[in-house]
């Protein structure tokens, strides 16, 4: 099992969202945390390219994604963005 961590930045998108979307994503996030290893192989988990970090992409729900990177010391998922697919990729 991963431990979950979000930066300020992920906190503040995932206010945006009504509370019943913040709950699903709530435990969507707890789900992959503790099925990682599993998930990184099928099509929900991508790697991102084109950046120097690994980054991965987290299909949620139809139109939310979530971007985060694995930090190896902690065995920590530390998510970086969250928000719906139109939006997420912009910086």
């Amino acid at each position: 099992m991963y431990r979950l961590k979000l930066t300020d930045t992920a906190i503040k998108s995932l206010k945006k969202f009504n509370h019943a979307e913040q709950q699903m994503i709530a435990k969507k996030l707890l789900y992959i945390s503790q099925n990682f290893n599993e998930l990184k192989n099928s099509k929900k988990v991508t790697e991102l390219k084109g950046s120097s970090y690994k980054h991965y992409r987290f299909v949620i729900a139809r139109k939310i994604r979530a971007i985060f990177e694995i930090k190896d010391g902690n065995i920590t998922l530390l998510v970086l963005k969250i928000g719906r697919r139109k939006d997420i990729y912009e910086k």
